[in-house]
């Protein structure tokens, strides 16, 4: 074990999240081990128990931590067209479900079942369906209210999409950004008074 590093508590959690965030995403949520990233941190299991509770609760903190880093990548701009915010956003998502493989499924598949993980997931959903309800040419409530129950089916099926695809890449990642760029479009555009996107398709 390395030697012990004085931080104080934010720091030790910040270094915490960390060394979890690498071990999660090399293995499987069942290899990971507490002790593990106990060690790895230079930390007693003890003292990583104190600031989580449970393998669980570290996790659901992580991923907490990557549902923030990535809402913060998807700033919607209202001076670049829609396409452009979607495929930034979808861009900033998917290399992150790339990068961190293990990661996501541990969330969507071993912890599906989890209350507080799927408050996280939702969470984020929820926050980026209201980006795009902002951005969007909304003629009235009655519109909008149409448009964002579409957004929330969308969102999910770019989620079950993204996750499958991790199982197995059947395309490449700039055709899964298009695929979901392509539903989305399809699918508020009978709503709306005003094409969104009229240079899509390219």
């Amino acid at each position: 074990m390395p030697p012990r590093q004085r931080l104080s508590p934010a720091e030790r959690r910040a270094q915490l999240l960390t060394v979890a965030a690498r071990l999660f995403a090399a293995q499987p949520y069942d290899e990971v081990l507490m002790e593990d990233v106990a060690e790895r941190a230079g930390v007693s299991r003890a003292l990583l128990y104190r600031h989580f509770a449970s393998k669980r609760d570290l996790f659901a903190a992580l991923y907490q931590q990557a549902a923030d880093q990535l809402l913060a990548q998807t700033r919607l701009d209202p001076a670049e067209t829609l396409v452009e915010q979607l495929a930034q956003g979808l861009d900033a998502h998917i290399e992150y479900f790339a990068e961190n493989r293990n990661t996501v499924l541990a969330a969507n598949r071993v912890l599906a079942g989890d209350r507080l993980v799927q408050t996280i997931i939702t969470g984020e959903l929820d926050a980026l369906r209201e980006r795009l309800l902002g951005v969007l040419p909304l003629s009235d409530d009655s519109t909008r209210d149409a448009v964002s129950g579409v957004l929330k089916s969308w969102l999910v099926f770019v989620q079950v999409l993204c996750v499958d695809w991790l199982t197995e890449e059947t395309c490449t990642r700039a055709e899964l950004r298009d695929v979901c760029i392509g539903a989305v479009l399809g699918a508020i555009r009978p709503l709306l008074a005003e094409d969104p996107a009229p240079d899509w398709p390219r």
